[in-house]
């Protein structure tokens, strides 16, 4: 894992996470809007400066919440920053994880890990976690970079650890530079 693919980003770059070309390549609405409805609660790991946990807490309203995870203090920091005095504060909680734990024992209606999957070092144990977290008709949206990042083979290598730790596949949304599947816990 010291490959410099798998290392995190680091806080100093968060900036980078948040432009307009990203937006424009990766429109927040429009990956989620299938999969998010006002009243759920989702889980958004790897959440950075908050590019992704923003839309959500809009998606779900009033009435639902987003659990924002992260391993570094600095990206929840930027993250409560945006959302300071404003009504998405109330919806979005900020949650610091550790690398092999991702301290969240609270079922939810939908899970996003988007481009970081690969930086994780126990699979397994992530996955196993994230079945443990969704609730029985929920949604997880596994989202991996392709260029430079994450091979097709190596992307169907995660896919499989995640179906042996009772998920499901189907179709993920196509996106231009990322490989994405939906995963659904499997039912026995």
């Amino acid at each position: 894992m010291d490959d410099d693919r798998n290392r995190v980003c680091p806080v100093e770059l968060a900036d980078s996470l948040d432009g307009k070309v990203r937006r424009w390549l990766q429109n927040p609405h429009k990956i989620l809007a299938p999969y998010i409805k006002e009243g759920m609660t989702v889980l958004d790991i790897g959440c950075g400066p908050g590019f992704f946990s923003i839309e959500m807490a809009k998606m779900v309203g009033s009435h639902g919440k987003v659990i924002a995870v992260d391993l570094q203090e600095g990206m929840l920091q930027k993250l409560s920053n945006k959302i300071k005095g404003t009504e998405l504060e109330e919806r979005i909680k900020p949650s610091k994880c550790e690398q092999n734990k991702i301290h969240v024992s609270e079922k939810v209606d939908f899970i996003l890990t988007f481009y970081m999957v690969h930086e994780v070092p126990d699979k397994n144990s992530f996955f196993n976690q994230l079945s443990s977290t969704l609730s029985d008709k929920g949604e997880f949206l596994l989202v991996e970079p392709k260029l430079f990042h994450v091979s097709r083979k190596e992307f169907e290598s995660t896919i499989k650890l995640a179906e042996i730790n009772g998920f499901e596949r189907y179709q993920g949304p196509s996106l231009i530079a990322g490989w994405s599947a939906i995963l659904k816990k499997r039912m026995n």
